[in-house]
C-alpha cells in the first residue's frame, strides 16, 4: 500500500474550517458575535502556538451543534459548504489529490477538525477515507461535547492512522511509501513518521524545520 495523507485546514483549503464554521454560526445568529469571536480567536492563537487543549476546544466548537441539534446543523452545513468552503477550493489542491488517486495511492485526509465539519469537505474533494476527531454521542445520536476515542491531534494523528491501518488488517510495515502534506507545526509527529514529509503552505516554525531538514516545501496557494 502507498499512502498519501493530507491535513485539511490551510493545507488543502486556505482557511481553518473549524474556525470558519464557528464564525458562520455567528452569521446565522446562533452565537453572540463579540463573545464567540473573542473565544474563537483565542483558541485559534493557542492552536497556532501549539498549546491548544483539544478537549476544551471541541466542547466550545460543538456548542451550536449541540444546542440546535444535528438536523438543523446539517442543513446549516450545506449552506456553509456552498457559501464558505466550495468558493475557496482551489483547482491545484483538487488536482494534487486526484494525481495521487490516479497513481493508485490510498488517499486519506487526517485532520484535527471534527467529523461533522470535515466529512462533507472530504466528500467534496472526492476522498472517502477521513480520519477526524470523532464526537461522542448520546443515546439519541446527538453530540455530547466530548471526544470519542483518541483525538486526531498532534501525536494522536499517528495513533489514529495506525488504528485505521489495523482495521484493514495492515500496519506501517505494509506501507511501501507514505507521504504527508501539512502546514502546521502541530503535525510534526506525523510528518516525522512518514517517508516523505511535505511542508505545505507551512507556518513559520514548520517552514524553518523543513528548510533545516531538507523537506520539500509546497506553496499550494501561491
Amino acid at each position: 500500500m502507498r499512502l498519501a495523507l493530507f491535513d485539511l485546514d490551510h493545507t488543502l483549503i486556505p482557511l481553518d474550517s473549524d474556525y470558519a464554521w464557528g464564525q458562520f454560526t455567528v452569521t446565522l445568529g446562533w452565537r453572540d458575535a463579540d463573545s464567540h469571536t473573542r473565544a474563537n480567536d483565542a483558541f485559534y492563537e493557542q492552536y497556532k502556538q501549539g498549546v491548544l487543549d483539544i478537549h476544551e476546544y471541541v466542547r466550545f466548537a460543538t456548542e451550536a451543534l449541540r444546542e440546535k441539534g444535528q438536523a438543523a446543523a446539517d442543513a446549516a452545513h450545506q449552506r456553509f459548504m456552498d457559501e464558505v468552503i466550495r468558493p475557496v477550493m482551489k483547482p491545484q489542491a483538487l488536482d494534487l489529490v486526484k494525481a495521487h488517486q490516479a497513481a493508485g495511492d490510498q488517499v486519506v485526509i487526517v485532520t484535527a477538525t471534527n467529523e461533522f465539519v470535515t466529512r462533507p469537505i472530504a466528500t467534496a474533494f472526492g476522498v472517502d477515507e477521513l480520519i477526524a476527531i470523532e464526537l461522542e454521542r448520546d443515546a439519541g445520536g446527538e453530540p455530547t461535547g466530548d471526544i470519542k476515542g483518541t483525538p486526531s491531534f498532534r501525536e494522536g494523528k499517528i495513533a489514529r492512522v495506525e488504528q485505521w491501518l489495523s482495521a484493514r488488517g495492515q500496519s506501517w510495515a505494509s506501507v511501501s511509501h507514505s507521504v504527508f502534506y501539512s502546514d502546521s507545526i502541530n503535525d510534526l509527529p506525523l510528518l516525522e513518521r512518514v517517508n516523505e514529509p511535505v511542508a505545505t503552505n507551512p507556518d513559520d516554525t514548520l517552514q524553518g524545520i523543513a528548510q533545516q531538514r531538507g523537506w520539500r516545501i509546497l506553496q499550494l496557494f501561491a
